[in-house]
């Protein structure tokens, strides 16, 4: 018996008779679109802005677009990695935002400081800096695989598709991420582990 494949594809019939319903105004075509994939969305987002309700915001807003849109509708390939990529986009462009919005925060700040709450003073451990420090220290393109796979979950297939890069290249920024950051954060690990990763 044919199993139901975990997105839609639009080589797929089905997926092509989809798009052509949601430009046609089908809300019941979107409905199922956005119950297959919003949750894959919000994931993507979350591991861009790294705030749960700003990226449902975000994945809301994407698929709203899509709504908006669907009268001129072209989806190359998936609904899945159409999606993904719009999602993406429009995190970045959030962060962009809150970052200069932050910037201009702090420098109107810098005359009125405040004692640090008790959340600053976890935060602003040595060790949290470190860690902090090495992931933004590494490459763009590792750090967003690091991020994508180990704060929230995405399998490497996933984030091939949403990077529209290969298996391959995601396993071996991956693996290069993870080599920086053992490197940067040597004076950290235990004895016995350095003593493992130099010996090998």
């Amino acid at each position: 018996m044919n199993q139901t494949p975990p997105y839609l594809d639009t080589n797929d019939a089905s997926e092509r008779a989809l798009q052509q319903r949601i430009r046609a105004g089908d809300e019941s075509a979107f409905d199922t679109v956005f119950r297959t994939h919003y949750a894959h969305l919000v994931r993507m987002a979350e591991s861009v802005v790294r705030e749960h309700a700003l990226a449902e915001e975000v994945a809301q807003e994407v698929m709203l677009e899509l709504w908006r849109r669907r009268e001129t509708l072209q989806v190359e390939q998936t609904f899945r990695a159409y999606l993904l990529r719009s999602t993406r986009n429009r995190a970045l462009n959030h962060v962009r935002h809150q970052r200069i919005v932050a910037r201009e925060a702090a420098i109107a700040a810098i005359d009125a400081p405040s004692a640090p709450s008790a959340e600053d003073e976890v935060l602003g451990t040595e060790l949290e800096q470190a860690v902090r420090a090495a992931i933004d220290g590494l490459p763009k393109k590792c750090r967003e695989v690091f991020l994508l796979s180990r704060d929230h979950g995405l399998k490497y297939a996933e984030i091939a598709v949403a990077l529209e890069i290969s298996v391959k290249t995601v396993e071996k920024r991956m693996g290069q991420a993870l080599a920086e950051l053992r490197q940067r954060l040597d004076q950290w690990l235990p004895r016995n582990v350095r003593k493992r990763e130099v010996g090998g």
